[in-house]
C-alpha cells in the first residue's frame, strides 16, 4: 500500500481530534480502519474502509468475500487486527480465519471444525493475548434441537500465523448465548490503539515477582431456555479461570445451582471492561443492563454492583465498551437505536449519556467501536441491510451520525467488527 501525503490542514483536523481524546496518532493514508459484516443469510463478509477525517465507510474492492459457511452467526477479529474469524453452520459447526490484507482485504483462509457434537455455534471471545479462541455451541453430541439438552465451550488455539488448531471442550450449561475474556486484572488504563499484552507477569509463570493478581477470566452466559424459548433454569453467568499455558477453563464456584451467577430472565450478551474489573449482561426481556465487579483478583468471582440495574432500549442484544473503557453502548434491536453510558471506573456504575439514544436503522444486531481511532461508531442492521455509523463525543460519549450514514451492506447482516488500518495505523500515548 502507498503512503499518500497528507496535507499541514488534514494532519491538523485528525491530531485535533487525536488531543480531544488525550491522544496523539499518526495514520497511515486516509484510511484509519477497516470494518467488516457477515451475512446470515449467504454467509459473505463485506468489507469497508473508514475515512479517518469523517467515519464514511467505503466498500473495499472485490468486497463482498465469499466464505465456507452456512448461516454465520457471529464474527470477531484478533487483537493484532490480522485475522477475523467467522463463526457460522449448524451440524457442520465451522469457524473459518480470514487474513487481513495490508488493504483490507479479506483471503479465504483456512477452515477448523468444532469439536465432536458442538453444533450451532452462538458467540466468540479471545483471550487478550490472542493465543485462543473461544467459541459458544448450543449443543452436546447427541443433541439437536428435536432433542433439547447442554451445550458448551470449543477452545481453539491460534497459531502464528492467525489459523487454529485442534480444540478442546468445554461443557456448559443450556443454550449458551454470549462469552467475553477479561483482561489481566493487573491492567492499568488502557492505550488507544495498542494491541500488546499488559505490562505484567502472568500468573502461574513461576516469576519470582508473580503477585498473584494477574489473572485472566473467562465468562459464559448460560440463557437457560429450550428451543422453544422455555426456561429450564436459572440464567446464568458462568465464570472460568483461564490457564494461559494451554488455555483450559477450570470453573469459579458460584451461588446459582446451574454454578453460577444470576443473570436476570433472559441475557443476550456481555461485556468486561478493559482493565478487568468489571462484567456487563444485557437482558433482552427486561430491557436492562446488569452490572458485576470481579471481586477477586484471583478467583473471579463475581458481585452485583449496587447501582445494578441499568435502562436500555427494547430488546438489547448486543453490549460493547470502547477502546478508552470510558462510554459503554448497546445495542436496541426493537428500538432500532443504540444506548450510549459513561462507565464510573470507581465503582462500575453507569450513567446515561445525553441524547444516549442514537437512532439507527432497522433491526441493529451487533455494535463496534472502531479500534486505531476510537471514535467511530458502526452497527449492523439485520433488518434493511445496512450499516450505520456514529461519531462519538469525547466529553459525553453521546453519538452523533457520520455524514450518509446508513452504509450498503449484503443482506441480514448478522454482525460487524472492524480492525486497525495495519500494525501502523495508530502510535498513541496517554499524556
Amino acid at each position: 500500500m502507498k503512503f499518500n501525503t497528507i496535507s499541514r490542514i488534514a494532519m491538523a483536523a485528525i491530531l485535533s481530534v487525536a488531543i480531544a481524546f488525550g491522544t496523539t496518532a499518526c495514520i497511515r493514508d486516509y484510511t484509519s480502519d477497516y470494518v467488516y459484516a457477515v451475512s446470515n443469510s449467504t454467509g459473505q463478509v463485506s468489507g469497508y474502509a473508514v475515512d479517518y477525517q469523517s467515519g464514511v465507510l467505503t466498500q473495499l474492492s472485490g468486497s463482498p468475500t465469499t466464505t465456507n459457511l452456512t448461516n454465520p452467526s457471529t464474527l470477531i477479529a484478533a487483537p493484532n487486527g490480522k485475522t477475523i474469524y467467522v463463526i457460522g453452520g449448524s451440524q457442520q459447526a465451522q469457524v473459518q480465519a480470514m487474513p487481513v490484507g495490508t488493504d483490507g482485504k479479506l483471503y479465504g483462509g483456512t477452515g477448523a471444525n468444532m469439536p465432536a457434537g458442538g453444533t450451532y455455534p452462538t458467540a466468540a471471545a479471545i483471550d487478550l493475548a490472542g493465543t485462543y479462541l473461544y467459541v459458544t455451541y448450543t449443543f452436546q453430541n447427541g443433541f439437536s434441537p428435536t432433542s433439547f439438552g447442554p451445550g458448551g465451550v470449543a477452545i481453539f488455539p491460534i497459531n502464528a500465523d492467525g489459523s487454529l488448531g485442534t480444540p478442546t471442550n468445554v461443557n456448559v450449561g443450556h443454550s449458551p448465548v454470549a462469552i467475553a475474556a477479561s483482561a489481566p486484572t493487573c491492567t492499568a488504563t488502557p492505550i488507544l490503539g495498542s494491541n500488546s499484552s499488559p505490562n505484567c507477569v502472568i500468573l502461574g509463570s513461576g516469576s519470582s515477582t508473580d503477585n498473584g493478581t494477574n489473572q485472566s477470566f473467562v465468562y459464559v452466559v448460560d440463557a437457560e431456555v429450550n428451543s422453544q424459548a422455555v426456561s429450564v433454569g436459572t440464567p446464568t453467568v458462568l465464570g472460568f479461570v483461564e490457564n494461559p499455558t494451554t488455555g483450559a477453563l477450570t470453573p469459579i464456584p458460584g451461588p446459582n445451582p446451574e454454578g453460577g451467577f444470576n443473570a436476570g430472565v433472559s441475557p443476550s450478551s456481555i461485556a468486561i471492561d478493559p482493565t478487568g474489573k468489571y462484567v456487563y449482561v444485557t437482558d433482552k426481556a427486561q430491557n436492562q443492563i446488569y452490572g458485576y465487579g470481579i471481586s477477586n483478583n484471583t478467583s473471579g468471582v463475581l458481585t452485583g454492583l449496587v447501582s445494578s440495574p441499568f435502562a436500555t432500549g427494547q430488546y438489547p442484544v448486543s453490549i460493547t465498551i470502547e477502546p478508552r473503557g470510558k462510554y459503554v453502548y448497546v445495542a436496541n434491536y426493537n428500538s432500532g437505536t443504540v444506548s450510549s453510558y459513561s462507565l464510573n471506573l470507581s465503582n462500575g456504575s453507569l450513567g446515561a449519556s445525553a441524547g444516549s439514544n442514537f437512532a439507527t436503522a432497522t433491526g441493529p444486531t451487533c455494535v463496534t467501536v472502531e479500534p486505531a481511532l476510537g471514535i467511530y461508531l458502526y452497527t449492523s442492521n439485520f433488518l434493511d441491510a445496512t450499516i450505520s455509523g456514529g461519531q462519538l463525543s469525547p466529553n459525553t460519549g453521546a453519538l452523533s451520525a457520520v455524514a450518509t450514514s446508513f452504509f450498503p451492506a449484503i443482506s441480514q447482516p448478522i454482525c460487524v467488527v472492524s480492525v486497525p488500518n495495519g500494525p501502523h495505523a495508530t502510535q498513541s500515548t496517554q499524556p
